[in-house]
């Protein structure tokens, strides 16, 4: 088992542990709710983690007649990687940006916005799918997939603890019991979405400098994706997009940088737009070659 399989799993245990934690504070049948819920969340996390990522997007699938050009460039590219085919998708949001998602190289799904379509010439786009491939050849797509589905997991059990905390905590002769549910139920509303978003911080930097890496290796040249990540890095400041704060780290560069007041501002789940085009026009991806 490779390291980012060990992590998926550490992941998806960590996601039941939370939600038997959150049972266990309604008492033993809120336990078993908790192991239900648990189960539930862990398989759909592994399983539909990438469905979920293509929805948040709201993107829909391309064929080969309406974009050959997509195919040609993702075909030649897994070609050379030593890769099946992924499904090519397109997203109707206007800003330019791009993801890879799936649990597995044989359902690896990728993803470009019409934004990107719009601004990217197309051997700067070969440069963000030979970044996106590397993903995929790396097996990063099961781990990012399935961190940003139990991020949104670990977000929603907290709101639904919230909710019945508020709509059960006046029921009964609460007393001491009552204070410590109460206060149990409000760290876990402040905790858990601080903790989906350290979730987010710990996998994402190193992964993407060797995307950008291994992709520059792919082709042979870092300035296609140098050039478009400068592109993309200013796109993104100006274009909003409406994607999901737990669905932020999939994409090629922070989809939410734009916002001038949000959460997602307090960290950043990228490396620097800056650093890794110099690190691309350094050649720093032919060392060792």
């Amino acid at each position: 088992m490779d390291r980012n399989n060990i992590k998926t799993v550490i992941l998806l245990g960590l996601l039941g542990g939370l939600c038997l934690g959150i049972g266990a504070v309604f008492g033993q049948q809120g336990l078993i709710i908790g192991l239900v819920i648990g189960l539930v969340f862990v398989g759909a996390s592994y399983w539909f983690s990438d469905k979920v990522a293509i929805a948040a997007a709201r993107a829909v699938p391309v064929s080969e007649a309406q974009m050959p050009q997509y195919y040609e460039i993702v075909r030649d590219l897994t070609a050379r990687a030593g890769l099946p085919m992924p499904r090519l998708y397109v997203s109707p949001a206007a800003q330019p940006n791009a993801f890879a998602t799936g649990r597995n190289p044989k359902h690896a799904a990728v993803c470009v916005t019409q934004g990107i379509l719009q601004i990217c010439t197309w051997s700067e786009l070969r440069g963000v799918l030979a970044h996106e491939i590397s993903h995929v050849r790396n097996r990063d797509i099961l781990i990012s997939s399935v961190a940003a589905a139990i991020a949104m997991g670990i977000t929603f059990l907290a709101r639904m603890a919230a909710w019945t905390g508020l709509f059960f905590g006046g029921v009964g002769g609460g007393g001491r019991r009552e204070d410590d549910n109460m206060f149990s139920l409000l760290a876990m509303v402040i905790l858990a979405p601080l903790a989906a978003v350290l979730l987010q911080l710990a996998l994402s930097r190193s992964r993407e400098y060797e995307a950008d890496r291994a992709g520059a290796r792919l082709i042979g040249d870092g300035e296609p994706l140098a050039s478009a990540l400068s592109k993309l890095d200013m796109a993104a400041r100006r274009v909003p997009m409406p994607v999901p704060r737990e669905m932020a780290a999939l994409y090629i560069v922070n989809p939410l940088q734009g916002r001038r007041i949000s959460f997602a501002n307090w960290f950043s789940d990228h490396p620097p737009t800056a650093e890794r085009i110099a690190r691309l026009r350094g050649r720093e991806w032919a060392r060792g070659l």
